[in-house]
């Protein structure tokens, strides 16, 4: 496949450009040029810079595109409205499907069902840069089906739930692994009865790779997460995957709020969502 990748340099992105790059695939890395592509000295994947805000930079573009033009486009960073119809306006004739790296947070919260891919948006914005993300992304997806309708593109959105694994900038389990390995402790809380859903990043890199060109992907969004575990069933793996059995600190939430730690998942049953991923696994 001739495939076009927008960001590719960043976790998620990277893990789905090495798995991409298995000798059978023809690849285009788009980004700002911040971070080159590791592992490209002999230049086997193209690599374009240009600012997908920047109109004059897109527009330079239509002189770099591969020769060859391309099949999909896998997007890793459209965050807000305005992100997909520039690029999509300078993209070479002959795509055929458009997949969106989205997210599971786009589904409206406290509906206190398991969530498929067909339930109702999130409409409120619950502020600071979380809800922005949030309502970003909600706009992108509408902004994807309008636009990929009027090309006559196919468009795939993909919607992780909390992404683990190599190369993670997020502060989630890594902060727990800093904990162990300065203080051979974690810190719990004790009165929590929330539940969460995580993801392999690879995991997730395998998934969109089987969408590109899969005509059962085309025009459908996946919800792409792991069995739903808590606290504990997390500082079980911890144990498991460190091989040490770190002392859990318990601390009430009401002081874990208090006191700001950043704790990176829901700690109460009102802050958890349940998603089904099956409809990815078929």
């Amino acid at each position: 496949m001739k495939i076009l990748i927008i960001g590719g340099t960043y976790f998620l992105g990277k893990a789905f450009l090495e798995l991409a790059d298995n000798g059978e695939n023809r690849l285009t890395v788009l980004n700002r040029g911040n971070r080159r592509v590791s592992g490209n000295e002999d230049g086997h994947v193209k690599e374009l810079r240009a600012d997908r805000k920047n109109e004059a930079e897109l527009r330079n573009l239509q002189t770099q595109w591969d020769p060859e033009g391309y099949d999909c486009v896998v997007d890793f960073c459209a965050y807000e409205t305005g992100d997909l119809g520039k690029l999509m306006d300078v993209l070479p004739d002959g795509v055929k499907q458009y997949v969106l790296i989205s997210t599971s947070d786009v589904y409206r919260r406290g509906s206190k069902q398991t969530l498929r891919e067909d339930a109702e948006f999130e409409t409120r914005d619950f502020g600071g840069e979380a809800g922005a993300y949030v309502l970003g992304k909600v706009q992108v997806e509408k902004e994807l089906r309008e636009l990929a309708g009027k090309r006559g593109i196919h468009f795939t959105s993909i919607r992780p739930a909390f992404i683990y694994g190599p190369y993670n900038y997020a502060p989630r389990e890594g902060i727990y692994f800093q904990w162990i390995k300065r203080a051979g402790q974690i810190l719990m809380p004790e009165d929590a009865d929330g539940s969460f859903q995580m993801v392999y990043v690879k995991d997730v890199a395998r998934v969109i790779l089987a969408c590109l060109l899969e005509e059962k992907a085309y025009d459908a969004a996946y919800n792409v997460c792991g069995e739903t575990i808590t606290y504990q069933a997390f500082a079980d793996a911890l144990e498991a995957a460190t091989g040490t059995a770190p002392e859990r600190v318990g601390v009430p939430i009401d002081v874990i709020n208090e006191k700001g730690i950043p704790l990176p998942f829901p700690m109460t049953r009102e802050e958890s969502e349940c998603y089904d991923g099956s409809k990815a696994m078929k």
